[in-house]
């Protein structure tokens, strides 16, 4: 039977729904330290009614040893209380972080915007407010009527006192989140989105510097930051206002609470006792109110950052691993293939149709803009936006599991992007070191005897983004590390852009070494050299399929054709 979807959890909520038996165990010691919250009261009732009555120090020492003993106990249930929730919050942490991370890289690569460093800070804020002190409030709220009903008991115009008291802080606390929602939701996205601006620039400083950028960048920068500011100052403001107002009203309950309890003492209805216990006791009572009222802004943003984690692990839910299959053998076909992107008014790539056998080296051509990347990334299954069929092995791309299928395909990028660590480690995918196939993946990348003259060898680190490379030295190891281990398809996108002569001859080399194994290679160019290692050719106009087939056949319908064909440059060069 199918569960109504009322009751269906989404899956955030399942997994804190998994922790129930520690927010019991909270519930229950918050339960234990609230009645024990009662003893301060019990004890002001008893020095002033019963000791300063009857003089007796015996009874003043055995009740002070008593409360002292029940303090101990309250503080001990608050310190376990605080235990358990502290490693549910690791545990939830533990549990969350890998999906969390798939989910939000899986949303950046979809062009979602979400970042990982975004969605972990989210993770952060749920997990440290599940483990803070706001929660307690909510654990201590259920006992406010339980304090209000002793008022009640001492007499009932201090329990009506109390109620009006705490209608007054709940309401309050509803105001503060009906008018400080949205505007502390449009600071944090202010904030976010100067932040994301000023991290964006820090990777091109040198473009900046050296072309005098710096002064008009600042200046979208500072438009960004002040209105970052002023989001968060009316935030900031309409939050220091509800608590103001919150403390105003917790000084005046004090202080009525004291004179109603004085009337009645004057009147003859309360003891002195009761008097200064009713005054501790209605201050309790409105405690976890207040607490809820000055923690409002980080439950709020508490609320948000889980609300922005359901809709993230909702829409990329960790993937079924029923998807584990054998390894691909590098068959690629494509159906009707259609690539957009946001804001375009027609698609990048339109009907694209394409059958690759296995061992196939395909060279794609094209003048720019005609989507050749776009191309490479769809057949990486890397394009969000893509309808019709992209096939590995006759399996949908999106239905391998991407852990499993990494280690069989490789991808050069155009923007070739390296990672803080050494040679070696970028080479072998930060995976575990095989130090033969890293070796092996430089030797076919020509890369080999350039590192044997680095300070350590394999073991050099090339700084952030290897930064401490030239662009050739890049191109050569985003190359080894594209081709390590043996991959059955491999997409390389202008590997050769920054290369010398030496270097492409090298690229020929490993292109060649790649076919005799019986590889798949997707490379796409605009220098002419590289046509001789191709079985097939592959031209692209206006996201459009030109001409694709055999090399040779294509070059001679492409010679055939001049002048009159709109091809690309450097087809018309190869084909000339």
């Amino acid at each position: 039977m199918k569960t109504p979807a009322f009751f269906q959890r989404s899956e955030l909520t399942a997994t804190l729904w998994t922790f129930r038996q520690e927010f019991l165990m909270v519930g229950f010691f918050s339960m234990l330290a609230n009645v024990l919250m009662l003893s301060p009261t019990l004890y002001m009732l008893q020095v002033y009614d019963r000791v300063l009555a009857s003089q007796s120090e015996l009874t003043l020492l055995a009740m002070s040893l008593l409360t002292l003993a029940l303090f101990g106990v309250m503080a001990f249930a608050e310190w376990l209380r605080s235990r358990v929730l502290v490693r549910a919050g690791v545990r939830l942490d533990e549990r969350l972080g890998t999906q969390v991370f798939n989910a939000s890289f899986e949303s950046h690569l979809s062009l979602a915007g979400t970042s990982p460093a975004r969605s972990f800070g989210d993770l952060i804020q749920v997990r440290q407010f599940l483990t803070g002190n706001g929660i307690f409030a909510f654990f201590d709220a259920p006992w406010a009527p339980i304090y209000t009903a002793v008022l009640f008991m001492l007499h009932p115009w201090l329990g009506v006192l109390g109620l009006i008291f705490a209608v007054i802080q709940a309401l309050l606390a509803w105001l503060g989140h009906r008018h400080t929602l949205s505007p502390s939701e449009a600071a944090v996205a202010a904030n976010s989105e100067a932040g994301s601006f000023l991290q964006s620039k820090l990777r091109n400083a040198e473009v900046i510097e050296s072309m005098g950028m710096l002064g008009n960048l600042r200046q979208r920068w500072a438009q960004r930051h002040n209105a970052s500011l002023e989001q968060g100052a009316v935030a900031q403001g309409l939050t220091q206002r509800v608590v103001a107002w919150s403390k105003f009203i917790r000084y005046a309950q004090s202080s009525l609470a004291l004179g109603a309890g004085a009337l009645l003492v004057i009147d003859g209805q309360l003891s002195p006792g009761g008097m200064i216990a009713s005054n501790v006791l209605m201050t309790r009572a409105l405690a976890p109110i207040d607490q809820i009222v000055s923690g409002w802004r980080g439950f709020i943003s508490a609320a948000a950052a889980f609300t922005r984690l359901e809709k993230l692990l909702q829409s990329f839910p960790q993937r079924d691993a029923v998807l584990s299959r054998s390894a691909p053998q590098g068959e690629i076909k494509l159906r009707d293939v259609v690539a957009t992107a946001p804001g375009r008014a027609s698609p990048i790539l339109k009907n694209i149709n394409l059958n690759l056998a296995v061992g196939t080296v395909l060279v794609v051509l094209g003048p720019s803009g005609s989507g050749k990347s776009t191309l490479a990334r769809v057949l990486m299954g890397v394009w969000p936006d893509v309808t019709g069929d992209v096939l590995l092995d006759g399996v949908p791309i999106q239905n391998w599991d991407r852990v499993q299928v990494g280690s069989h395909v490789g991808y050069l990028p155009q923007d070739i992007e390296l990672f803080e660590g050494t040679l070696a480690e970028n080479i072998a995918r930060f995976g575990k070191m095989e130090s033969a196939q890293v070796i092996e993946a430089a030797r076919s990348a020509g890369l080999h005897d350039m590192i044997l003259r680095f300070p350590k060898g394999y073991d050099t680190p090339i700084g952030e983004a290897g930064a401490l490379l030239s662009g050739g030295q890049r191109q050569r190891i985003g190359l080894a590390r594209a081709i390590y281990g043996n991959p059955a398809l491999v997409v390389l996108d202008e590997p050769n852009a920054n290369l010398d002569d030496a270097g492409e001859a090298a690229l020929v080399k490993t292109v060649q070494d790649m076919k005799a194994k019986g590889k798949t290679v997707v490379l796409i160019t605009h220098r002419p050299g590289i046509l001789a290692v191709a079985d097939r050719l592959l031209l692209l106009q206006d996201g459009r399929v030109q001409a694709e087939g055999p090399r040779d056949a294509v070059l001679a319908a492409l010679q055939a054709a001049r002048p009159p064909v709109s091809a690309a440059p450097v087809a018309v060069a190869a084909a000339a």
